[in-house]
């Protein structure tokens, strides 16, 4: 037995296959016994009366025969039962029943039996009214402040308020702007009725208001209504609160003191008489009915509320003072007093279960019976515990949250065509070409369990496109196979900066757990460009070493290249359908590769796809230690020049969208002077305010379609960064020579955003980014690690912060730092300073031995054009380790370093760097031989 189970009383279950609402339970003495004892009246949708005595020998009795005291069965469905002094010249009470379309008021009395079959009860009609509109609830009280009788109010399903004085109609009112019917009740302290209109708007009309209003006997007011002495209807007071009623209740102590409750869908409100708010509570459920009711020994007012998950819980104002659960969802809930036994709760659900508890729970009879006593074997016990405690630890070990399932159960694969579409299934395609190629992909779903609710989503990123993304499934039988057909293509006119896509299978296994499987797919470069004439000259060139012999490009790229032209073993051009031209050279001599491009972004996709290409080539080969170094001068400059042109459309953003909301104020403005001129019984001359409209009208436009533009272009600056960014750490990675997970680190700090806003852009997001990474992991000193970042991102000024510190991160990875998120690791590292010699400290940087081979003789030669700079660089370099309080680098030092490690790349940006000696470009001397036609 649980402490939170409602205490079954006496329950029974009414009739088959009938329904019933909050407005078909009431309790009263309906047959006016004077004992004080209240009878249980259900009215069901399909015309049954019954009403209930329940007295059960013990709780939990199921329903008696002479529990139930009548059941008739009436013409029509019963909206609602209520009980009270409906009858003129009596204060008995009588009982009232909603139809439809008709009002009964009934008599209930009792005959006492002269046999064992017991007392006899049947129903008198006393008066009924047949209404002229379709009814939806009613509520009675003394209208007006009778004494000694109640009258009746009807609402119909068109929103007008019928009253009856009990034999007699009195009047009728329509409610203004009414839509649909809400809950009603009346207060009696107010004389006032209280509904929940459409609007969601608690509304309260006084009794006097309503009486002394225009008749309302048609929907529509007619001119002799209009000029008649009847005043208008008006609204005492409103109160939005924003969401739907469930029902709505009045308490009250005595005549001073007065509450309204009203359940919304959500929320919980407590409202005083004059439609202040007393106090709400936001449920976390989602109610079904609720019953606020005295509470006398504590002086309060609780409130039983019910929801959709069986629960009944007992609210003293916000405070949950009681939770319990029941055996079904209850859509009306009273508290009555039965056999004596004041504040059983009463609940009806929708399909006729009705039940009275109570809470709290039965004293225990139980006792436990002695135990034998029995001398312990304490070997026996401590070897028990041994296993137990070894089971538990087996159990206990850190496993998934869901169980991993097997690789064969549901497979997803994506098989992208080689060749392009014959037919392009472009649409919509903003690119400015002739004809804008697809390539199709076919993607399967192999199950081997029976799967629900499956779901395919494929996704790229833009400028690319699909002609389908979203692909919904019937329930999957097991061993069956499921594929789909879809086309990509470009179609914004710039080039993407990723060609990789995502499958992603949603489901829920047969036990309804949800499950995801997905798989990567990536799209051919032919789909964004096409072959072109190598070009010899370019604004941007950049030299990728390798530590193997050269490999044609014509092998590399077959599908770019052709037989018969010789030239292209050497070189090849790539003409973007969205871009410039970008070519790729391979030295015939030396391990290097040059691409060069007018554009600095379009760099990117020609590189990876040739490292990508080389390791795949060198992997047929069983190759595994090719490798591939960058030993040039990272474009810092030049990937500034990106980040200074997105930040520049950003700020272009904002001045257009601060200009739209002056114009629109000021169109505004202008409106509402020009309708108070029209509305105006005198006209006045428009003093050029349909001139000033017109203009502002035209500035409107014109700046709407000028942020539209600039957030077009704000967006192909944005993927041109993301190229240029992704280049950036390639270069980055292969120069330092980092590991994936650091490749991982500085992915995840340079590129946060998959979409770029105006409330988060990427300057912002990036810059805290690398800041964190400078003072943990990259720090120099504790001082460095004790700054504290904002916890703001907001937009900056410029974009001269976040450059300053990109150049510091290359700085630091140039003089041995290293990325790492592990915080014990951040606590100790320091940027690591070239080793004495004779030191053993080892140098962070340092190559395998395969690699330092094929690098001697570029190391010889690059040494051999240092030695000329060597002595004003060293001068320098003790200058500032001077300064910095460090002891200066000799030159002998300096020579066994250039010997073992890397020379450190010349990083092309800004005055805090240290200032170097001019070099020719090696690189170009090394490629003469490449570039020649």
């Amino acid at each position: 037995m649980s402490l939170f189970k409602a205490r079954d009383w006496w329950s029974t279950t009414l009739g088959e296959k009938e329904e019933f609402d909050q407005g078909c339970l009431c309790v009263a003495d309906v047959d006016n016994s004077g004992i004080g004892q209240d009878k249980i009246i259900v009215g069901s949708y399909m015309g049954f009366l019954r009403i209930f005595n329940p007295h059960p020998v013990k709780s939990g009795d199921g329903t008696q025969a002479e529990d139930l005291l009548l059941e008739v069965q009436l013409r029509e469905p019963i909206l609602q039962v209520e009980v009270g002094k409906f009858v003129s010249g009596t204060e008995l009470l009588h009982l009232a029943v909603l139809h439809c379309r008709k009002l009964c008021v009934y008599a209930v009395s009792g005959t006492l039996g002269s046999v064992e079959h017991g007392n006899q009860y049947h129903i008198k009609l006393i008066y009924e009214h047949n209404l002229q509109r379709t009814a939806c609830n009613m509520t009675y009280g003394p209208f007006g402040g009778v004494k000694g009788r109640d009258l009746i109010c009807i609402q119909s399903m068109d929103g007008m308020l019928m009253l009856f004085e009990q034999e007699s109609y009195a009047f009728g009112r329509f409610l203004p702007g009414f839509l649909l019917p809400g809950p009603l009740t009346y207060s009696s302290r107010t004389d006032s009725f209280i509904t929940v209109s459409s609007s969601r708007q608690v509304e309260s009309y006084k009794y006097q208001v309503l009486a002394f209003a225009t008749d309302a006997d048609e929907r529509h007011e007619t001119e002799q209504q209009k000029h008649s002495s009847g005043k208008r209807l008006v609204v005492d007071w409103v109160l939005n609160i924003g969401e739907q009623a469930l029902d709505i209740r009045v308490v009250s102590f005595n005549q001073m003191v007065s509450t309204l409750f009203v359940l919304g869908e959500r929320n919980f409100f407590c409202l005083k008489d004059n439609g202040q708010i007393r106090f709400m509570k936001k449920l976390d459920y989602s109610p079904s009915c609720f019953l606020p009711y005295c509470s006398v020994t504590e002086g309060t007012i609780n409130t039983l509320i019910g929801n959709h998950n069986n629960m009944l819980l007992v609210y003293q104002d916000v405070t949950l003072k009681w939770a319990t659960q029941l055996p079904h969802t209850p859509v009306a809930v009273k508290v009555c007093c039965l056999q004596d036994m004041k504040g059983l709760i009463v609940t009806l659900s929708d399909s006729g279960h009705l039940q009275c508890s109570y809470l709290g729970t039965d004293p225990s009879v139980f006792q436990a019976p002695k135990v034998e006593s029995r001398e312990m074997n304490y070997e026996e016990l401590d070897r028990e515990m041994k296993e137990l405690q070894k089971i538990i630890k087996e159990a206990t070990k850190t496993q998934d949250i869901l169980p991993k399932s097997e690789d064969d159960d549901l497979k997803v694969t994506a098989e992208v065509s080689f060749h392009l579409d014959a037919i392009s299934q472009a649409i919509d395609s903003e690119v400015r070409a002739e004809v804008v190629p697809s390539v199709t992909v076919k993607i399967t779903v192999q199950s081997r369990l029976a799967v629900q609710k499956p779901k395919l989503s494929v996704c790229v990123q833009p400028p690319l496109a699909l002609t389908c993304d979203q692909f919904i499934f019937n329930d999957i039988g097991p061993a069956v196979s499921k594929t789909v057909v879809l086309s990509a293509f470009l179609k914004g006119n710039c080039p993407p900066a990723e060609l990789e896509g995502n499958a992603i299978f949603s489901y829920n296994t047969p036990t309804g757990v949800p499950r995801v499987a997905q798989c990567k797919f990536r799209l051919p470069l032919r789909l964004i460009c096409f072959p072109a004439q190598p070009s010899k000259t370019a604004n941007h060139k950049l030299t990728i070493d390798t530590n193997k012999p050269p490999v044609s490009l014509v092998s590399l790229f077959p599908d770019f290249s052709d037989q018969s032209v010789e030239d292209q073993v050497n070189s090849l051009g790539f003409q973007f359908l969205a871009g410039s031209r970008t070519t790729l050279l391979a030295s015939k001599t030396s391990q290097r590769y040059r691409i060069q491009s007018d554009q600095l972004e379009d760099i990117w996709l020609i590189a990876n796809e040739l490292t990508l290409r080389l390791e795949e080539h060198f992997k047929k080969q069983n190759c595994k230690d090719f490798l591939c170094i960058f030993s040039g001068s990272i474009p810092l400059q030049e990937y500034f020049e990106c980040i200074d042109h997105h930040f520049e459309l950003r700020l272009n953003a904002e001045k257009f969208q601060e200009l739209l909301s002056e114009r629109a104020i000021q169109f505004r403005a202008i409106e509402r002077r020009l309708l108070a001129r029209f509305k105006d019984k005198t006209p006045a001359p428009l003093q050029h305010l349909d001139t000033l409209l017109e203009g502002t009208y035209r500035q409107v436009i014109a700046l709407a379609d000028a942020a539209e533009e600039n957030q077009a272009n704000m967006f192909q600056a944005f993927v041109k960064l993301k190229s240029a960014t992704h280049l950036v750490i390639m270069l980055i990675s292969l120069w330092q020579k980092l590991s994936p997970d650091q490749v991982a680190i500085l992915e995840a700090t340079f590129l946060p955003l998959m979409q770029d806003t105006q409330e988060l852009g990427w300057e912002e997001t990036v810059d805290a980014a690398i800041s964190y990474l400078l003072r943990t992991c990259l720090s120099k000193s504790s001082k460095e690690q004790a700054l504290t970042l904002t916890s703001q991102l907001s937009i900056p000024k410029d974009t001269s912060r976040l450059k300053k510190h990109i150049t510091l991160l290359c700085d630091r990875l140039a003089k041995g730092g290293r990325l790492c998120l592990n915080a014990d690791t951040n606590t100790q590292q320091a940027i690591i300073m070239p080793a004495p010699r004779g030191s053993s400290a080892s140098v962070e940087c340092q190559r395998t031995d395969a690699t330092q081979v094929n690098m001697d003789k570029f190391l010889k030669c690059k040494r051999k054009m240092e030695e000329k700079n060597t002595k004003g660089y060293t001068t320098e370099n003790a200058k500032r380790q001077k300064v910095r309080g460090c002891t200066a680098i000799p030159e002998s030092d300096l020579e066994e370093r250039t010997a073992v490690q890397d020379p450190t790349p010349i990083l092309t940006d800004h005055k805090h760097l240290t200032k170097q000696k001019s070099k020719p470009d090696l690189s170009q001397s090394v490629l003469d031989e490449a570039e020649k036609p």
